[in-house]
């Protein structure tokens, strides 16, 4: 008809089908919701793209449809109208109208929401938590995000050593990860597209990979908290992953690690902790030699020329012939970048020492 319809007309046309009945009324009209929401998030899009196209990598793509028989949903519940009050009271999420009864220790739950995945659902109970005071003071790091090096921290706090967590589990999974799904895609017969086989390997690798992330997030928030950082920085560049020019392989592995979801990790906990997280772009921040405190400018039409180099794999050579981690250099200049008095000649030296390399699943000094 070319009419876009509202929460309240979509309500009244839908209140009275099985599938909406099926469900807590809140339930439902909370699923509405959110297709509205997407449905007036396409048309927006699409707008903003008619009047400045090259703001945008393609043209939106209209919301997909779900399958009528397989497909899923979040379920989302709201806390307040959708959970026995008398259950929660006693430790109990206890979903209206289901069998779900799942153990917490909140007292006051805001949503419970059902995500489906590829072949299980997770249940995600969503609550609030106060944040603590900003810590502030003159402390702050910063943190380059990479592929062997997932993350390469460094701070202007005296003392501070430097931090470099492995990404080669990762590495190694998602190598793992491919060789296998090609085998099991060449099993496949007629036009089939997945198998049991292939979401069982997609749902452990997501797994491991969100689980790896988490405690890797962790770490980062843990030792920034112990060494009284009361800022981080943290390099990030618009699109990053669209036009990378490293290599099919590494371009491959580098893509297949969600920086972005580790960013978002990192972010709320220490927003929890109280410490401040800046995103900035790191452009030129791995060519410039930190030591010799070259500019660290964004990315223009004039190439700066630098004073170090790259020198081997994982080590930059400064112009007094100074080697430090090429993954520290980074990080270092990413803080420069915000904050360029942040290092004096002796402090950025100091900074620099050998970085302690540790595994998230490995218990260190830093816990």
């Amino acid at each position: 008809s070319g009419k876009a319809w509202g929460l309240n007309e979509l309500y009244h046309l839908t209140k009275t089908s099985d599938a909406y009945r099926a469900l807590p009324t809140k339930v439902s009209k909370q699923i509405v919701r959110r297709v509205v929401k997407c449905w007036t998030g396409y048309f927006a899009a699409i707008r903003k793209y008619r009047i400045a196209p090259d703001k945008f990598l393609s043209e939106p793509k209209i919301p997909g449809y779900k399958d009528k028989i397989h497909g899923r949903y979040v379920v989302p519940y709201p806390g307040k109208e959708s959970i026995y009050k008398a259950e929660l009271a006693n430790g109990i999420v206890h979903l209206s109208r289901s069998e779900i009864r799942l153990p917490t220790a909140v007292g006051l739950v805001v949503e419970v929401r059902l995500v489906p995945r590829i072949n299980c659902y997770i249940v995600e109970i969503v609550y609030d938590q106060p944040e603590k005071p900003a810590m502030g003071g003159a402390f702050v790091a910063g943190i380059d995000l990479g592929l062997n090096n997932l993350v390469a921290l460094s701070s202007n706090r005296p003392g501070f050593v430097p931090l470099l967590v492995t990404g080669t589990p990762l590495k190694s999974l998602n190598q793992f990860y491919n060789k296998r799904l090609a085998q099991l895609q060449s099993q496949l017969l007629g036009n089939r597209q997945t198998s049991n086989r292939i979401n069982r390997l997609t749902q452990s690798r997501n797994q491991y990979v969100d689980n790896y992330l988490h405690q890797t997030s962790r770490l980062v928030v843990n030792y920034l908290k112990t060494c009284s950082v009361g800022t981080l920085v943290i390099g990030k560049n618009q699109q990053w992953k669209q036009s990378l020019n490293m290599g099919k392989r590494n371009n491959q592995n580098f893509v297949m690690i969600p920086h972005a979801r580790l960013i978002s990790m990192i972010s709320y906990k220490c927003q929890l902790e109280g410490i401040a997280v800046i995103l900035n772009e790191e452009s030129y921040s791995s060519k410039a030699s930190a030591l010799d405190f070259d500019p660290v400018p964004s990315y223009g039409a004039i190439v700066p020329k630098f004073s170090g180099r790259r020198v081997k794999r994982g080590l930059y050579k400064s112009a007094s012939g100074k080697l430090i981690n090429a993954d520290i250099n980074g990080s270092l200049n990413i803080i420069r970048k915000v904050f360029p008095n942040a290092f004096t000649a002796e402090g950025i030296v100091s900074a620099a020492v050998a970085p302690l390399k540790v595994s998230p699943f490995i218990k260190s000094r830093t816990s």
